[in-house]
């Protein structure tokens, strides 16, 4: 019955998560904001609801810690294994497709997610104020410093470029106060069925025997990232390669964010504190396939001689190795 109900609570995401992505890329069009803005943030940060909602269930509603950290580090690796689906269904490498503002936001990524396995790796030696640990709100000024950073960048990117992007005609009949009433209703449903994430993955824990901090990583990761497969997909069939690639990369960054704000909702302690150390592997894991992404970024050859290119297919590589190791790690 757990199973039904974890499926049932998956296609309410990713119908709901379409319709984010959808309003939220209307939303960013009516208010004269550029596509990548749209993607590394507004969009990134839609598709990433049920990180946020289900880590919020999982430290202020319910004491589940490990559920809240394996879903955010989790998210960060499946979301960057779309970026081997991506590469897949498409002839040129994605990697050559980038430019410089998505190797900014690998770098600003590269940073938090460094914070992050310093805190797991030596969690009860950093400070803590009140009952939580520095390096959460570390995680959020670097946050709010990054999109900053990233913002001025596009915008003189865009500048230089004399970029001026087309309307997308799906939005012509829509205004901006109907995008945000739209926005605003499928927003409920992500959180509604984000926030029963939490019961249903304990129940999986439960029954299968496989642990939290797994059945975080792995199943509670992959539901909560369907919003994300969905929409880079989508951009990439409608060649809007680089708002698909922006999304998983704002959405890691936004992800990072969610880690901070689940110290701050926790109040038993320091969250990283509380969490199985097996957590590590799956951040390692992030910063090694953010920087074999950011190898491929740099080298920028179009050609393949695969399906995938050499750089999308490590990614996959390297996420089926930590999902092995979180396994037989499992505590």
């Amino acid at each position: 019955m757990t199973w039904l109900l974890f499926a049932g609570a998956a296609c309410v995401i990713v119908v709901a998560g379409v319709q984010l992505a959808r309003y939220g890329d209307a939303i960013g069009e009516k208010s004269g904001l550029g596509r990548s803005w749209i993607g590394a943030v507004l969009l990134a940060a839609t598709t990433s609801l049920p990180e946020l909602f289900t880590g919020f269930g999982a430290t202020a509603l319910t004491p589940l810690p490990d559920i809240a950290v394996g879903d955010v580090l989790g998210s960060c690796m499946f979301n960057l294994l779309i970026l081997s689906l991506m590469d897949a269904i498409q002839p040129d490498r994605i990697s050559a497709r980038a430019h410089q503002g998505h190797a900014l936001a690998i770098g600003c990524g590269l940073a938090l997610m460094a914070i992050a396995a310093l805190g797991l790796a030596a969690a009860r030696h950093w400070p803590v104020v009140g009952w939580v640990g520095l390096y959460s709100p570390l995680l959020i000024a670097l946050y709010a410093m990054a999109m900053r950073v990233m913002f001025t960048h596009d915008r003189q990117r865009r500048a230089a470029c004399g970029q001026l992007e087309p309307a997308n005609p799906a939005n012509a009949r829509l205004s901006l106060r109907s995008a945000l009433v739209r926005y605003g209703v499928a927003a409920l449903f992500v959180v509604g069925t984000a926030l029963y994430l939490p019961v249903l993955g304990a129940g999986l824990a439960r029954e299968t025997g496989l642990g939290q901090a797994f059945v975080g990583s792995l199943f509670m990761a992959i539901t909560t990232s369907l919003p994300e497969v969905v929409v880079s997909v989508a951009a990439v069939r409608m060649g809007a390669l680089s708002l698909g690639i922006s999304n998983i990369l704002g959405s890691n960054l936004f992800n990072l964010l969610v880690l901070g704000l689940n110290d701050v909702a926790y109040t038993g302690g320091p969250l990283l504190s509380a969490v199985d150390h097996s957590h590590l592997i799956a951040a390692l894991a992030v910063v090694l396939m953010n920087a074999v992404f950011l190898i491929g970024l740099t080298q920028q050859v179009l050609t393949k001689r695969f399906r995938v290119a050499w750089d999308t297919g490590a990614i996959a590589v390297i996420y089926t190795c930590t999902i092995w190791l979180a396994f037989v790690t499992r505590s």
